[in-house]
């Protein structure tokens, strides 16, 4: 470490390439040791793309270099790249691809005007190749069994051993593992394991989820403490919490729910409203050093694939001993919050306690008695406290919305599937009253526990969203001004609260959907830190995940923390020190896993809807232009469902124009731009590559008249 920060203090100031001999005079390491350990943490930091290193050997900060870059190349559908780096990700057309494959963490080269905001560059060196296994199929090559990867994106040749291929069958999906690199992308592999004949259901699901590395199987270790895992809550877990078994507690929750982690209560004192949220207490079951424990962080959170949950708990505990279950004694930790009449948390308690759950609700019976005043059976005795909960959930929501919390209101599509896994209709979820009661709710707990250990000064896990880069809110601003809106909003300072009147000065417009996910592209994402710099989109100063420890390892970790900080009053140095470091690492695997987890969700989203579109292929639809690229228009359907009309279909010549987001014909009489409604027809759809293709009725060469 001390030589690390040496090396990088000597190149601080260089804007030329220093050879190692120059770099040793400045620091004075002496001795044959000395060197070598000089050597050895430059090539580290090579590797780590914080150092770049010439054909020459010569060293220099890759901060202060003038056009080169790192970051993970990710490759297209058509074979080109993109390197994810700051501040804008960089194009590498395939033939600068330098061997780079999907996945690879590298160093690029831009080779455009640096001020291009869509630069291109070529790939100089592959820093870290991350390839540690590859998904895909056992094929039929001539009369031989071979392997074909999953991800032609990869565009690898991977050949197995043959004893890890004994039990394989043409057709079977497979996790394979590489061994080394034997050839020019080209690499000796042997089979981990069989995920199921591709024809089989939910192989497809399962296959997507090996490729962005989410287990699905849990081991020994961890079905063997299961054995240990009571069925029931047993007397001696219920000492030392407060008993709310008596109190009128229940759960909401969708109608296939199973894994239930939250429950709350509300009463009336004045014009106060002392609200609870009562959340399972995973932390007893799943302690720090035991093999769940390990699972559930190696795991870092659930995955909701269509309609295939693939848990970060088994299901003894996830929808079991765990979940909130009606009529069943369940331990819980208990926020529970006097907030009065303006939404304000004026005082709170957090506390362990035990809660039996007076009923499930669904989200859909919920919304009947609130939206409609229609009672479901079985739902009579509740139905004042639904009101009394609706009745602060507006409070609290406007309150956020006074702050400056901003709603993007982007839809989400739903896969229904049948009973052999095959999508046969996508719909858009329903975001309804219940459903934002719930969530209102659970974002006062997370602010609570948040405030609460954020005053104590005490290492903990955040939620946290950075603020937006001010130069692209001003791109996106001359992006919609150059397609005839008019921005009114002040943004000389770029707060929650100017975020918010941007948007709604395009909320009643047709097109609020697609520039409303273009602004949120053009923002950070959030992730867990230990650094708690607030969340920008909630226009908070203190958030947290505690509400999901059944889903999430932050939640899990939050839980864990406050046992150790509150209920046991382990606050020592040992302690702290202690967590100060290791919850650096909770936040960093748990983005990532997050990030996994989001990508497979894409990924079997996209499969599913080329799937069912499979059956619609002739088929005409309205749609709106989602996305303008340089090879065509992406068109987004009422269902969200988007499709690709290529440029090539489009009747003449057309220019991509990236600062209108449009394609203009050659006469300038033609323009297609993002946000223009227009008529297609589905021309093709592959379940397999996950595309949709189509053409423009009546402008597509003459076809489909």
């Amino acid at each position: 470490y001390i030589m690390r920060e040496k090396i990088l203090e000597a190149l601080k100031d260089e804007t030329k390439g220093q050879d190692i001999n120059t770099i040793n005079s400045k620091i004075q390491i002496k001795g044959v040791e000395g060197v070598k350990e000089l050597e050895t943490t430059l090539a580290e930091l090579v590797k780590e793309g914080i150092v770049h290193m010439s054909k020459n050997h010569e060293y220099l900060l890759m901060s202060n270099t003038k056009s080169l870059r790192v970051g993970i190349l990710k490759i297209n559908k058509n074979g080109n790249g993109f390197v994810e780096c700051e501040p804008e990700p960089v194009f590498v057309h395939n033939d600068d691809l330098l061997g780079a494959i999907n996945g690879d963490f590298v160093e690029v080269e831009i080779k455009t005007r640096l001020s291009d905001p869509n630069p291109e560059g070529y790939i100089r060196n592959v820093l870290k190749r991350d390839l540690k296994t590859v998904v895909g199929e056992i094929v039929k090559d001539k009369k031989n069994l071979a392997f074909k990867a999953d991800d032609e994106k990869l565009n690898i040749a991977v050949k197995l051993t043959k004893d890890s291929m004994k039990g394989c069958v043409e057709g079977h999906k497979v996790i394979v593992s590489i061994i080394k690199e034997i050839g020019n992308r080209t690499f000796l592999g042997k089979v981990e394991r069989i995920i199921g004949h591709k024809n089989d259901p939910g192989v497809d699901i399962l296959t997507i989820a090996a490729k962005h590395s989410i287990e699905t199987i849990f081991s020994e270790a961890v079905l063997n403490e299961l054995k240990n895992i009571p069925d029931t809550v047993c007397e001696n877990d219920l000492i030392g919490r407060t008993d709310l078994t008596k109190e009128m507690i229940f759960t909401i929750d969708g109608d296939d729910t199973k894994d239930i982690d939250d429950a709350i209560s509300v009463k009336k004192d004045g014009n106060n409203y002392i609200l609870g949220v009562h959340i399972a207490d995973v932390s007893n079951y799943a302690k720090v050093g035991t093999a769940l424990y390990d699972s559930a962080f190696s795991r870092g959170t659930s995955s909701y694939l269509a309609d295939t949950v693939i848990p970060m708990l088994p299901h003894q505990l996830s929808n079991g001993i765990c979940s909130l279950n009606p009529e069943v004694v369940r331990l819980t930790i208990s926020c529970v919050m006097t907030i009065n009449d303006a939404g304000k948390v004026i005082d709170y308690d957090i506390f362990p306690s035990y809660i039996k759950s007076r009923k499930q609700m669904t989200y859909k019976n919920v919304n009947k008695i609130l939206d409609e005043n229609k009672v479901p059976k079985g739902y009579e005795e509740f139905v004042d406290t639904l009101k009394t909960m609706h009745e602060l959930a507006k409070i609290l929501r406007k309150e956020k919305i006074n702050r400056g919390y901003i709603d993007f209101g982007i839809d989400e599509a739903k896969v229904i599937q049948d009973k052999k896994g095959r999508a046969i209709d996508i719909v858009k979820r329903v975001q309804g009253t219940g459903e934002k009661l719930i969530e209102d709710f659970m974002i006062a707990a997370n602010e609570t526990v948040a405030t609460h250990i954020s005053n104590m000064d005490l290492p903990f896990i955040y939620r946290v969203h950075d603020l937006p880069n001010a130069e692209k809110i001003e791109d996106f601003c001359n992006l919609i001004k150059q397609l005839g809106y008019q921005v009114h909003t002040n943004l000389n300072k770029i707060t929650p609260v100017t975020m918010q009147k941007l948007l709604d000065e395009f909320r009643d417009k047709d097109e609020f959907v697609i520039l409303s996910d273009m602004l949120l592209r053009s923002m950070k994402k959030a992730i867990y830190s230990t650094n708690n710099i607030g969340h920008f989109g909630l226009a908070s100063k203190n958030y947290t995940h505690f509400t999901s420890p059944i889903r999430r390892f932050p939640d899990l970790t939050v839980h864990r923390l406050l046992r150790t900080y509150l209920f046991e009053n382990r606050i020592d140095l040992e302690t702290i020190n202690f967590n100060a470091k290791y919850l650096i690492d909770v936040a960093e695997h748990s983005s990532e896993t997050e990030v996994n987890s989001i990508e497979a969700e894409r990924d079997v989203l996209d499969m599913k809807m080329a799937e069912y579109m499979e059956k619609h292929v002739g088929e005409e639809y309205d749609g709106i232009i989602s996305g303008v690229t340089n090879f065509g228009l992406f068109v987004e359907l009422d269902n969200l469902v988007e499709g690709l009309v290529h440029i090539s279909t489009l009747n003449g010549f057309y220019t991509y124009v990236p600062e209108m987001l449009s394609l203009i014909s050659s006469n300038k009489k033609k323009k297609y731009r993002i946000g223009d409604k227009v008529r297609i027809i589905v021309t093709k759809a592959s379940k397999k590559q996950g595309i949709i293709d189509f053409e423009l009725v009546g402008d597509n060469n003459g076809n489909n008249k």
